[in-house]
């Protein structure tokens, strides 16, 4: 192999992912992925700490590329709408390609308990991104740090619905359009209708 590697991140990530789906994330060595995307380990070792990080080395630009849309967004907007406003903008343009990486690696994380102890507290750091964002724009606590907190059950919610699909009859921002009326109706005491 050349000193230089076109995409060789790009090549790791997807050797990794199509080995955990194949036979688990467990069973997945580095040297297998390294062998499956035509690298060496020393590459794998340059831009992951361990297997692990290869899940969630994009968790941080796609964090920072939501919290921008909710920072610049209007600022009529009440905290409801402003977390609507991000969210649905975000489901449109950060979340909707990533439809077939989504599903599959909910799969491979919905399968290992450190793997989903370790989603949740990449989760945590984007609840406290919402909350200082909500805070910059003067919303009190305790209102603050729950619809913070909303905004990841919102998310969560509707990506299930999304990658539960079986055939991709229906975009994310339907489903969270769909989150957010059942949340209404929820909280206003009215019939909650699918």
């Amino acid at each position: 192999m050349g000193r230089w590697d076109p995409d060789a991140r790009g090549r790791l990530e997807r050797a990794a992912l199509e080995l955990f789906a194949e036979q688990g994330f467990a069973d997945t060595t580095v040297p297998q992925i390294t062998e499956r995307a035509g690298l060496t380990t020393r590459t794998f070792f340059r831009y992951f700490a361990d297997k692990r990080e290869v899940l969630f080395s994009g968790e941080e630009e796609l964090r920072e590329r939501f919290i921008e849309i909710i920072r610049t967004a209007p600022a009529d907007l009440t905290p409801v709408q402003l977390i609507r406003h991000g969210l649905e903008a975000a489901a449109e343009t950060i979340f909707q390609p990533l439809l077939e990486y989504l599903r599959t690696w909910r799969a491979i994380v919905g399968s290992d308990g450190a793997l989903r102890e370790r989603a949740l507290r990449k989760q945590e750091l984007t609840i406290e991104a919402v909350l200082t964002v909500l805070r910059e724009r003067g919303t009190d606590e305790p209102a603050a740090e729950m619809i913070a907190k909303l905004s990841n059950l919102v998310l969560q919610t509707a990506v299930g619905r999304w990658v539960a699909q079986p055939v991709a009859e229906r975009p994310l921002v339907a489903f969270v359009e769909e989150v957010f009326e059942q949340l209404r109706s929820t909280v206003a005491g009215e019939p909650v209708h699918r």
